[in-house]
């Protein structure tokens, strides 16, 4: 992974993270942070996928949804290969700045499967667990 000092440091803040005008994201041990792909017309969540330093920086500058690939060791655009792309319409971040949250214009499913969302299925209690399909 290329890692970048593109943020603010989180250490020496004027205030504190949950109060900070300062975008200081919270990368993991690993270098990486979860990152929420949501509709922004409805809200609806599509996807989860992680970001390095270098993903993030070239989401807001490109205002397309960039990943880093754990099993592959790589960039994606979202979309590349499949013309599923996602346009960045608003970053979010959580309140202790460690999870993104992507509002996006989804063109195509967002899923690998072709469903609308990756989250496609429920988890019930019946004796044991199962799975539910939701029927999209």
């Amino acid at each position: 992974m290329t890692e970048k000092n593109t943020f603010a440091e989180r250490t020496g803040l004027d205030d504190p993270i949950e109060e900070t005008p300062v975008f200081a994201p919270k990368f993991g041990a690993d270098g990486l942070i979860p990152a929420a792909a949501t509709d922004a017309a409805t809200g609806e969540l599509l996807m989860l996928a992680w970001m390095n330093a270098e993903a993030l920086a070239r989401t807001i500058e490109t205002g397309e949804a960039w990943y880093w690939s754990r099993s592959r060791q790589a960039f994606w655009r979202k979309g590349e290969s499949s013309g599923h792309t996602q346009k960045v319409v608003e970053i979010r971040t959580d309140c202790d700045q460690d999870v993104i949250q992507l509002l996006v214009e989804q063109t195509g499913p967002a899923c690998h499967t072709g469903r609308r969302s990756c989250f496609y299925r429920i988890v019930k209690k019946n004796g044991g667990y199962a799975l539910e399909f939701a029927g999209r």
